[in-house]
């Protein structure tokens, strides 16, 4: 049962459908790993009884396949809503309560015939790239036990890294798909905006921020879950069709990389963070692809300016009727009350000039794509920190002013919407991961895949297991 958790989610989906594999076979094995590992690093929560997934999996294989992920274990972030699972958004406003209906994401795999084991771990309300909460604790990166995982999407990126799934769902407003991709060795990808339906409730237009994609342990996979996330949600009006992904070609060849660097040395950086990620880089130019040391496209202070004024307008209208409601008021962790006073300090002019901003670096963006492909960055501006500290206060001598400053590197996409595959670099002086990410111009999510895949096919770094797993 070890060798089929090695195996890619397209190469379990495939033995599954030709008879070579079992579903309930690859659930025990999936179940027993659990069991194993998930006591050191906390990623899966609310994990359903065994007996009953077994039973579920049992009737998938006296099924007929119900689509590309028939029989696959998955467990979905704890921010969004799966039938009968709780989702407690690591809150204890919610802890307890259980979904009545399915996100449109996750109904979508559901029709593909993913069988949802629980939940992954996330922060609360999904704030601050650390996953911790007061419902669920603290996830732990499992090649180093006492660091963070990172987060929004910590969990996730652990059950990967840690074998106990291979493919994972995530949500991404300031890189949670791509910081926690990064710090532990796996692939996440922030999708073309509108490409994946969000979870559909409150206002529709205009709070474009955060995006759910797939993360997994190879692009292939990537490619397989998002295919299926992907399409236009009638009562979405934002979402839109797309053409599939596919299992995407290995392509590097040709294409131009514009690396960015530290932004022209306005982002401070921990040692060895940029030289790891050349390397990496490096990968893609002996395959074929040119990269090119880029300047500063665009002024940091005004991209910071411009986002934490949205985030905080956005965040300030989803978590204000809590601090309204006498009953939660006391139940909100301080980075919320603080993106709650920010938001509400602000006027529509604010928003408005922020808005003026993301508008100019769109503009200079598309110019920048007239001669590259790829925009390239680091994953975070700092190594996984020690778990038991809440955010790093410095960074490279530099003092960080908000809990979220240190991960300036994840907004030039974010404003914008952009697709971002983030690549694993492999490992720095003290043996702890990071990433690359790989960013393109609006709906160039195969085009990125291609070029993952053709780095990942040259290293395969995710087959580095954890010390937890040797």
């Amino acid at each position: 049962m070890e060798t089929c958790l090695t195996l890619s989610a397209a190469e379990q989906a495939a033995a599954i459908a030709r008879g070579r594999l079992t579903a309930e076979t690859l659930m025990e094995a999936t179940l027993d790993r659990i069991g194993a590992v998930n006591g050191a690093v906390n990623a899966i929560v609310s994990l359903r009884a065994s007996e009953e997934l077994l039973a579920e999996a049992r009737a998938a294989d006296c099924a007929t396949p119900a689509g590309p992920l028939h029989g696959l274990p998955i467990a979905i972030k704890d921010l969004a809503n799966v039938r009968g699972l709780p989702t407690s958004m690591g809150s204890p406003a919610f802890a307890g309560q259980v979904a009545e209906a399915d996100d449109p994401h996750v109904a979508r795999l559901r029709a593909a015939g993913a069988i949802f084991i629980g939940k992954t771990n996330t922060p609360e309300f999904g704030l601050g790239s650390h996953t911790y909460n007061p419902v669920h604790g603290t996830t732990r990166n499992p090649y180093a036990l006492d660091r963070t995982c990172g987060g929004s999407s910590g969990g996730a990126a652990v059950a990967l890294a840690a074998g106990m799934l291979t493919l994972a769902d995530g949500s991404d407003m300031m890189g949670s798909l791509r910081n926690p991709a990064g710090w532990n060795n796996v692939y996440g990808m922030r999708p073309s905006w509108g490409r994946v339906p969000s979870g559909g409730g409150g206002e529709l237009y205009l709070h474009r921020l955060s995006t759910l994609g797939p993360m997994a342990r190879c692009p292939a996979d990537l490619a397989l879950q998002l295919d299926v996330m992907s399409g236009a949600e009638r009562m979405q009006p934002m979402t839109r069709d797309a053409a599939p992904c596919g299992t995407p070609e290995p392509r590097a060849r040709g294409r131009r990389i514009a690396w960015l660097r530290d932004w022209g040395g306005a982002w401070p950086m921990e040692e060895g963070i940029l030289a790891l990620c050349e390397s990496a880089l490096g990968v893609l130019d002996a395959a074929g692809a040119g990269v090119d040391a880029t300047a500063a496209p665009f002024d940091r202070d005004a991209l910071w300016q411009s986002w934490i004024t949205l985030r905080s307008w956005s965040n300030a209208a989803d978590l204000g009727p809590l601090l309204d409601d006498p009953a939660t008021a006391g139940q909100l962790k301080p980075a919320a009350l603080w993106e709650i006073e920010q938001g509400r300090a602000l006027s529509a002019l604010d928003v408005h000039r922020a808005s003026l901003i993301r508008s100019d670096w769109y503009r200079e963006a598309m110019t920048l794509f007239e001669t590259h492909d790829v925009l390239a960055l680091p994953t975070a501006q700092a190594w996984p920190f020690p778990a038991d500290i809440d955010w790093p206060k410095e960074i490279a001598g530099t003092q960080m002013d908000t809990y979220h400053r240190w991960m300036e590197v994840t907004i030039p996409a974010s404003l914008l919407g952009l697709p971002v595959v983030a690549i694993p670099a492999g490992f720095g002086a003290a043996g702890l991961p990071m990433g690359v990410q790989l960013i393109g111009a609006p709906g160039t999510d195969a085009m990125l895949l291609e070029m993952a895949e053709a780095y990942h096919r040259a290293t395969d770094w995710p087959r580095a297991r954890p010390p937890l797993l040797s």
